[in-house]
């Protein structure tokens, strides 16, 4: 079974798949992209069907002996979309070629909108008489592969995030503004934990804020359609459309409404907002000062005015309405220009007065690169209106500049464990030491269960795997399918050497393996008696310690292993003639050694694993050895409000934090080094072939 967590290679196929459709034909990227997020839109409406149809059916009434037939309502209790027959996704597949598939199409959004008040006039319709016939079937043929019809969780919820990320990266639309960088809106949410009541976002661009609100509710076991209600404001029709279709994807809806929230406030929420997120434009300089300058969600006053009775910059217009915009016990979390944090003059006399409510609770700085559409620093800012007594007069700075992961050669984002370290953080800050160790506890877990991966595993289809057994076996196939020729070679021939430097790291390497194996079953049955306190815990991560040596070890030894049995196959082919011998067979020495390589790179990644987890305990343990908030060089500074003062109501974090201090890297990982430059170089050849070919369709216009 494909889980969410290992769907990664398939979005990419997907969009791969998807982009090339487009760029052998004559659309640009804001001519498709909206019908292409509309068939994902239907192809996961459909998913989540199939999902709940059985169950219903078999609860269905029967009358006269028949069951009632089947509703909307049906599927509305479930979080999902009643599909008629024209609007499921088969039909459309196995419509012939002959068939108008733009009008099928067309008619199943338009079934849609008819049994859905929310969605209609939302979904995309018209757009589909603009792509050719033979196009649309393509893809509606590669948004159905064989491995998303296996598939379980939010699989299509995920795949559509995936795709407005890519379409965002090509600015298809709105310069990409209307996409919010997933682990940021993921940071948010969990720093905000919106557990119940009203969600607004002021500028929601595609929904994000609410779709990841609703999973943290989710992660509560808990229902977001009954817990939260959420409120957007956003000032392009296509992009509130893109928003609509997002939250129905996740089994949501909202209250979204066409407006500019610098002079409406259509939906009157004004100290009524349980939470307040948003990722507002940055540093706009023309707001109109007459139309706002008496706006009841600007209590802290005009940031400044410029001669063309302009707001000078619209940072902190957006930070007094998010705020006003909470009720007493309110919070709030939004992405904000890095300049803002520390802006001068009439900025700073709004940022001080908003210091002095108490109501700052903590910043967090982001390092550049996190956007897809522009690559400046940004700052996160949460506020608290009901912030606890012992924390008001202090500001939690975090300067998370050197936490990142780096995806391409252009974006970085925070990997799922970064994400959770960050929040640790958070969780000490409010005394929630539990949920600090809860953190510490799982990743030693992890290293363990790993480490018993390293020998027995499940793939994505649920078949069982043994990376390290797998490796050791395909070697001694490989050196099986050279024996025949070597037989035929003299002891001290060319390959004497090459033999020997085998012969001699092979049982090195196996009795390695087997202590491995046995220092993890170990480790594994010390766990099972293991205490939750910090004391036990860190005596837990630093025993660990030494089995995460040990993986890394292995890494470099099974590297080392592949190395050198194709040193020993080169030696035989270039100084042994090998390929003029009977005893030499090409065919199966080949494949052998393929089968050698994808096991190498299986056992590798498997046991970087181990290091990977422990690591990741070792990062918080090492900062925070008593379970307690402390002051972190370069990291982390509970602030108050005197030592604010008197750097200028500054809000930056790196201002209060001071510098890490330089260590040497010994976790320097050259094969990790090896893929971001490799990353690096696909990107480039990627951006080199996309240039080719529009110099080509140019000089083809052209008539050259």
């Amino acid at each position: 079974m494909v889980q969410l967590e290992h769907i990664e290679a398939i979005e990419k196929r997907l969009w791969n798949a998807a982009d090339t459709l487009r760029a052998n034909s004559n659309y640009a990227s804001n001519e498709y992209f909206l019908p292409v997020m509309g068939l994902i839109f239907l192809r996961h409406a459909y998913s989540r069907f199939l999902g709940v149809k059985d169950a219903i059916e078999a609860k269905l009434p029967k009358r006269g002996g028949k069951k009632r037939a089947l509703t909307k309502e049906d599927f509305s209790q479930k979080s999902a979309i009643f599909l008629q027959p024209k609007a499921q996704f088969d039909h459309l597949v196995e419509l012939p070629d002959g068939e108008d598939r733009a009008k099928a199409i067309i008619e199943a959004m338009e079934s849609i909108e008819e049994d859905y008040e929310n969605l209609r006039g939302i979904l995309p319709k018209n757009e589909y008489q603009e792509l050719d016939n033979d196009v649309l079937g393509q893809l509606l043929r590669t948004l159905n592969p064989d491995q998303l019809k296996r598939v379980s969780g939010d699989v299509f919820g995920r795949i559509y995030e995936y795709f407005l990320t890519q379409f965002a990266d090509q600015k298809a639309h709105d310069g990409g503004e209307f996409f919010t960088p997933v682990s940021l809106v993921s940071l948010i949410a969990n720093v905000l934990e919106p557990q119940s009541g009203t969600v607004l976002d002021p500028a929601c661009g595609s929904g994000g804020m609410f779709v990841q609100s609703a999973r943290f509710v989710e992660r509560q076991h808990e229902s977001p359609t009954e817990k939260l209600t959420f409120y957007g404001l956003e000032k392009n029709a296509t992009t509130i459309r893109l928003a609509k279709m997002n939250l129905a994807v996740h089994g949501l809806e909202g209250d979204i409404q066409k407006a500019i929230t610098y002079y409406e406030d259509p939906q009157e929420l004004l100290r009524k907002a349980d939470f307040v997120m948003a990722n507002p434009p940055f540093n706009v300089d023309e707001i109109d000062s007459d139309k706002v300058k008496n706006d009841p969600r600007l209590p802290f006053g005009l940031p400044g005015v410029n001669k063309k009775d302009k707001v000078s910059n619209g940072n902190y217009i957006w930070i007094s309405y998010f705020y006003s915009y909470l009720n007493d016990q309110g919070r709030a979390g939004f992405v904000m220009s890095s300049q803002a944090s520390s802006a001068g003059r009439d900025e700073a006399k709004v940022r001080q007065k908003l210091i002095e409510t108490g109501d700052v609770d903590l910043m967090i700085a982001i390092r550049s690169n996190f956007f897809y559409t522009r690559t400046v620093p940004c700052e996160l800012w949460f506020l608290n209106r009901a912030k606890p007594k012992k924390h008001r007069n202090k500001v939690l700075m975090i300067d998370a500049r050197n936490i990142y992961r780096k995806v391409t050669r252009k974006i970085y984002d925070f990997s799922p464990e970064q994400e959770q370290n960050i929040l640790a953080i958070v969780w000490l800050y409010r005394g929630h030491m539990e949920k600090y160790l809860e953190l510490v506890a799982s990743y030693c877990h992890c290293c363990l269960d790993e480490g018993e991966s390293c020998f027995i595993a499940q793939d994505d289809d649920g078949e069982k795997i043994e990376p390290l057994p797998s490796f050791n076996v395909s070697l001694a196939a490989l050196r099986e399918a050279l024996d025949p020729f070597l037989k035929t070679l003299a002891a001290d021939g060319p390959q004497a050497e090459a033999l020997k430097e085998l012969g001699e790291a092979t049982p090195a390497f196996m009795a390695d393996v087997q202590a491995f194996q046995k220092a993890v079953s170990e480790q594994q049955a010390a766990w099972k008696k293991q205490k939750a306190t910090n004391g036990e815990l860190k005596k837990a991560v630093d025993h660990l310690a030494a089995l995460a040596e040990t993986s890394r070890d292995l890494v470099k030894q099974t590297d080392l292993l592949y190395k050198l049995i194709c040193r020993l196959i080169e030696t035989c082919e270039n100084d042994c003639n090998a390929r003029e011998s009977d005893a030499w067979n090409n065919r199966d020495i080949t494949r052998a050694r393929k089968v050698a390589d994808e096991a190498r790179q299986m056992a590798v990644e498997q046991l970087k694993q181990v290091r990977y987890f422990w690591r990741q305990a070792h990062w918080l343990t090492e900062r925070f050895p008593e379970a307690k908030l402390c002051d972190v060089d370069g990291l982390v500074k509970l602030v108050d409000t005197k030592e604010i003062e008197t750097n200028d109501w500054s809000l930056t974090p790196g201002r209060y934090v001071g510098v890490a201090p330089e260590e040497e890297d010994e976790d320097f990982d050259f094969e990790e080094t090896l893929r971001e430059i490799h990353i690096e170089l696909e990107d480039l050849n990627s951006e080199a072939v996309k240039l080719a070919w529009i110099i080509k369709k140019n000089f083809e216009e052209l008539g050259v």
